[in-house]
Formats: structure tokens, sequence, C-alpha cells
């Protein structure tokens, strides 16, 4: 690690995708209770998406532990996981069981995590010197 002070911008940035991968830990944990104590309609069904919520939470958090380090690799891959927020939170918006609540809970934070990401001093904290 270097002895450079990192921009708070950076600090704001690893938040929200902390506090995004908290809320997957939480959506985990629902999900494993449902899975016990609810008769879902297919178990397989049911078991994959509670561990591809639990993927998507480790992953997540994995993407902010390595944006506190400043690391290059970050911007796409949290660029990938909100654009895919993104998505969910547009589908959120329509359909019979569709709630506007959780699609702007979704989206608005995706929105802040790309203009974040495309800061002037997140983009210096986070690409690599030329060697």
């Amino acid at each position: 690690m270097s002895d450079v002070r990192k921009p708070p911008l950076i600090y704001a940035l690893a938040a929200i995708l902390f506090a995004e991968c908290a809320l997957l830990v939480i959506a985990t944990v629902y999900l494993i209770i449902e899975l016990l104590v609810a008769t879902p309609a297919s178990y397989a069904s049911a078991f994959f998406l509670t561990l591809l919520t639990a993927i998507a939470a480790v992953w997540l958090g994995f993407i902010a532990v390595h944006t506190l380090r400043g690391s290059s690799w970050i911007r796409g891959a949290a660029i990938t996981w909100q654009i895919l927020q993104i998505a969910i939170g547009f589908a959120a918006f329509q359909g019979i069981f569709g709630t506007a609540d959780v699609g702007w809970l979704l989206v608005i934070p995706s929105v802040i995590v790309i203009v974040l990401l495309f800061t002037k001093p997140v983009l210096k904290a986070t690409t690599r010197p030329e060697r």
C-alpha cells in the first residue's frame, strides 16, 4: 500500500458498494429462512436463487474491499453489477407485482455508483501506475 491519501469519493463509492453487499446478505438470509420454513413451487429454483444471491453478495463484498485498495479491475466489475441492478430496478417498475419503491431503491444507488466511477479522483485512484 502506498502512503498516498485516498480521495473521499473512493470512500463514498466503497460505502455504497458495502451497503449493497449488506442488503444482498440480508436477502440471502431471508431466502434461506424462506427455503427452510416455506414450501416453494420448485425446490431447485428456490435453492439456486438463494445460491446466486449468496454468490452476488460475496462478489460485491470483494469489489467493495478492492475499491478501498484502489484496484483497477473494480471499475469494470462495479459497472457490470450496477447495470444488472438497473435492469432489475426497471423490471420492478413493471408487471403485476411491480413496485416503484423497489425500482427506485435499486436504480438510484446504481446511477450514483456509475457517476462516482467516472469522477477524476476515483479514476486516478483506481488506475494502475505506468511502469
